[in-house]
């Protein structure tokens, strides 16, 4: 026993004592958990469910937050001019792949801040038009994503908001001009507005004041029916304007479903659940090896008409049989 001893001490003393250090080197032959910086244009308030929506993508392609990677959160609560610079600190972190959420601005600042990190978008637009992608099956370069069409969708609320409220004489439409997209959205519904002799008045905000005049505007113009276009800082203040048009009174309709589940009288558009879950299974992807150049940019399956019946009650407003028989979803 004693031979065995000390022969046990001499192998210990020519390995340096390995029996200590031996799980220290295992750890650090391991690789590294992988990060991903999640750069987004919205609030975390406004995006809880969307976050588990995202989680739930990258867990349906094998990671899980914590386990085997971790997620660096950016969020720029609809002050666009902050993505630039949020968007180079993750990448002077060095994280494995850049989700950026809730639309261009987010978009736009993760692809000029890098052209090598892989890069997994959502954008309401054509991502081909703005220089995000080559293509829409063959991106190219480091990016690739979703597109909710949200922005291209102005002239079909303005149709579903005119079913609502038949003979309404003057349309208010919301109008962020600081979005990239605001331009298309407001030429595709003053055309939309023509083809039906619709007349409409445009208040624009950008941030809190601006969307205090706006309201004022909207109220002096003595507006009829209210049409909020797609945007990511309206996201960030859905309560407030949800608040706006049941407190005056005014028929809305909106581009998510989050804004009738917040009282909102009326909303259609993607359902962008689904499109942060499909951020999730995307970047689980390019995690696991597959280059953004090769993974198609997608579209929304179905768009989803939701109805605050709970609502159209307060405000006094009949809901027909035939708009009822469209909606995927009525809120009692």
């Amino acid at each position: 026993m004693a031979s065995y001893i000390g022969r046990r001490k001499f192998l210990a003393t020519l390995l340096g004592g390995a029996a200590t250090p031996w799980p220290l080197a295992a750890r650090a032959q391991q690789p590294a958990m992988p990060v991903i910086g999640f750069l987004s244009s919205r609030s975390p308030e406004d995006s809880a469910h969307l976050v588990v929506a995202f989680r739930q993508g990258l867990a349906e392609g094998g990671f899980v937050e914590g386990q085997n990677v971790a997620i660096e959160f950016r969020w720029a609560y609809g002050q666009y001019d902050r993505l630039p610079a949020m968007a180079t600190d993750l990448v002077n972190r060095r994280v494995d792949v850049l989700t950026a959420a809730g639309g261009e601005p987010s978009a736009l600042a993760a692809k000029r801040a890098t052209s090598t990190i892989p890069i997994v978008f959502g954008a309401g637009s054509d991502p081909v038009s703005i220089g995000l992608v080559e293509s829409w099956n063959r991106p190219g370069g480091n990016a690739t994503g979703i597109t909710f069409l949200t922005t291209l969708m102005e002239p079909k609320r303005l149709g579903l908001l005119r079913d609502l409220v038949p003979g309404v004489q003057l349309v208010g439409v919301l109008l962020n001009p600081s979005f990239l997209p605001a331009q298309r959205q407001l030429q595709d519904i003053e055309e939309a507005a023509r083809t039906v002799d619709q007349r409409i008045v445009v208040a624009k905000a950008g941030n809190d004041e601006e969307l205090h005049a706006a309201f004022a505007t909207l109220l002096r113009e003595r507006v009829g029916a209210l049409l909020v276009c797609g945007d990511p800082y309206f996201d960030t203040r859905r309560e407030r304007i949800v608040a706006f048009a049941r407190q005056h009174r005014l028929p809305a309709i909106y581009h998510f479903r989050e804004f009738a589940v917040a009282g909102g009288l009326l909303s259609y558009g993607a359902i962008i659940t689904d499109v942060y879950r499909q951020y999730g299974v995307y970047t689980a992807s390019i995690l696991k090896g597959a280059k953004p150049a090769d993974l198609p940019v997608l579209q929304p399956g179905k768009f989803e008409l939701v109805i605050n019946l709970k609502t159209a009650r307060a405000l006094g407003v009949k809901i027909s049989d035939d708009l009822l028989s469209l909606a995927d979803e009525v809120i009692e």
